[in-house]
Formats: C-alpha cells, sequence, structure tokens
C-alpha cells in the first residue's frame, strides 16, 4: 500500500481509503453488521489505514459499527468523520449551528469510542447558517482537544477561500471517479496550488465500475444507489458499458479486477490524495486494498481515459 500526506497535516494516509456509508445500514440496501466489521477489519488488514465516516451514515449507526471494529486497533486507524448533516426519518438535513456542532462531536467520539478525531469535516454547507458562526465554534471545539485536522467536504473553491481566510483546511472531499470529474474544472487545481489533500468519494459510481453488472439492475427496496447516481439507466448504462470493456481489457492484461483499476485510475490522478470506496464484506475490502498495491502505467491510463471520451453520459 502506497501512503501520502493528507494536505498540510501530519497524517500519512493510505491511497485507498474505506468509505462507510453503505455500513450504515439504511441507504444503500440491507447489510449486515457483523459482516461491516469483518469488512473494516480485512480493510485494516491490507494496509487501508483511514477509516471516513459520518452521522449522517445511518444516523450514527456507521460510526458505532467503525467503533466496534476498530476497538484494540486504534493505532492503526486514521479516524475521519464530519458534520453538519442530521439524518432523519425522511431526509438529511444540514445543519451547522454552534449548538449543534458541539452535541455532534460529543455523540461522534462517543460512538466511536476515541478520544479524538483525526480528521472532522463540515459535511456540506448550510446555507442557512453563516460560515463564520460555524468555524467559531469549531475552533472551539479544536481547541477542547476534540479533533486534530478539520477538513471539508462538497465545498466549491468559493467557500474553501472563505474558509481558508479563518481556519485552516488539510482536506476536500468531492465526488470524483471515471464518471464524475467535474472537480477537474477548477477546484483539482486549486487544491493543488493551495496544498488541500482530496479525499475522492464515489469512486466505483455505485458499484457500476467494477463490472458486475451487465445489464441494467433492479435492485432491492432500501437500495437507493440508481436514485443518487445516474448510472443505472439507459441508454447510459450502455454507453458505460463501452468504457467497462476498455477497463475489463486492462485488467486482464494486469492480472487484476475491474475495481482494482478504476480505483488506481483514480489515485493516479494529480493533486487525488485518496480514493475512498465502500466494502460490504471483507471480500470487497481486500480487493480494494490491493488497488493500491500497483501503478497504471501511462499508456493505460491514456487507453482508459480515451475511452472516457468515448462516452456518452447526456446532460
Amino acid at each position: 500500500m502506497e501512503y501520502r500526506k493528507l494536505g498540510t497535516s501530519s497524517l500519512e494516509v493510505s491511497v485507498v481509503g474505506l468509505g462507510t456509508w453503505a455500513i450504515g445500514n439504511d441507504f444503500w440496501g440491507s447489510v449486515n453488521d457483523e459482516e461491516s466489521i469483518r469488512a473494516i477489519q480485512a480493510a485494516l488488514d491490507g494496509g487501508i489505514n483511514l477509516i471516513d465516516t459520518a452521522p449522517a451514515y445511518g444516523a450514527g449507526h456507521s460510526e458505532e459499527v467503525v467503533g466496534k471494529a476498530i476497538k484494540g486497533r486504534r493505532e492503526t486507524a486514521i479516524v475521519a468523520t464530519k458534520c453538519g448533516i442530521i439524518r432523519t426519518k425522511d431526509d438529511f438535513v444540514r445543519n451547522l449551528k454552534p449548538e449543534s456542532l458541539y452535541r455532534e462531536i460529543d455523540d461522534s467520539l462517543r460512538r466511536l469510542g476515541v478520544d479524538v478525531i483525526d480528521l472532522w469535516q463540515i459535511h456540506w454547507p448550510d446555507p442557512n447558517t453563516p460560515l463564520e458562526r460555524s468555524l467559531e465554534a469549531i475552533h472551539r471545539i479544536k481547541e477542547q482537544g476534540k479533533f486534530r485536522f478539520l477538513g471539508v467536504s462538497n465545498f466549491d473553491v468559493d467557500r474553501m477561500e472563505k474558509t481558508r481566510e479563518v481556519a485552516e483546511i488539510v482536506s476536500l472531499q468531492p465526488q470524483y471517479s471515471l464518471l464524475e470529474r467535474s472537480i477537474e474544472e477548477k477546484i483539482l487545481d486549486y487544491c493543488r496550488r493551495t496544498n488541500v489533500g482530496v479525499l475522492g468519494y464515489g469512486t466505483l459510481a455505485g458499484g457500476i465500475l467494477t463490472g458486475k453488472f451487465k445489464k441494467p439492475p433492479e435492485f432491492t427496496t432500501g437500495d437507493n444507489r440508481a436514485n443518487f447516481y445516474p448510472y443505472f439507466h439507459e441508454p447510459v448504462f450502455s454507453e458505460i458499458r463501452k468504457l467497462i470493456s476498455v477497463l475489463e481489457e486492462i485488467a486482464a492484461e494486469r492480472e487484476k479486477s475491474v475495481a482494482q483499476v478504476a480505483i488506481n485510475w483514480t489515485i493516479r490522478q494529480p493533486g487525488v490524495t485518496t480514493a475512498l470506496v465502500g466494502a460490504k464484506n471483507k471480500e470487497q475490502a481486500g480487493v480494494n486494498a490491493g488497488a493500491g498495491d500497483f501503478s497504471l502505467t501511462d499508456e493505460e491510463l491514456k487507453r482508459i481515459d480515451e475511452a472516457v471520451g468515448a462516452v456518452t453520459l447526456g446532460s
């Protein structure tokens, strides 16, 4: 596994990290907690040291499962969680009010079973709370020693600029994959220039970049990925299969999985620190970890980029 320094922090993070939204067991279909614990531990065994979670993932359930999995292994895990999204029965509510932040940090520490959070991230901007008020509260929380470094998620350049005027942020967590490359227009360059680390989520685009779907899938009740990602319906699905065929060719040549090729492409992009990838079981976690053990060649990267360029995803 390759490790990289995260922005201006002292954290050395694995180039493949474990994302745990599915482990929350309330948005991506049914997940068994014991399987999730084994997946997290398999990720750690495979060299992944960055575990990313959030209170919004299952209204704290993901954090609880992560806490159980890292018990006795805290020294091997860099724990990243978030603030500013409150999970209700039917929605995700943005709330960066100071009183909510003070409550969230203590709840996260309790659920995770840790004394300090390594990376605390603002999950989404809150249009109803002045950013300055939120950052003032976050500063006080950091002074109390409850988290080490601050990151942001789903921020544009303007919001990062405003945040950096009053607080140090070491990372941004945006959606980034072969199929979602909008951050390349401005955000990725900004992060490179300002030494803000990038933790990309959605690396496998809801699983479609694993190559396992040969036809548009019908997901089980409770699995909402087709509503979150626009890739599982025609004609987009067939367009993406053209790209998958190229990934399959390279995977066969390198004796790797399609998922490993897609993940490795992501971590070879300039400015990207880590690709966050979910896993519902230990087998998936092991495969994901293996994506950090090799490097695609320049020729292979070019073949993939040309294949992406030929895909029509629509507006």
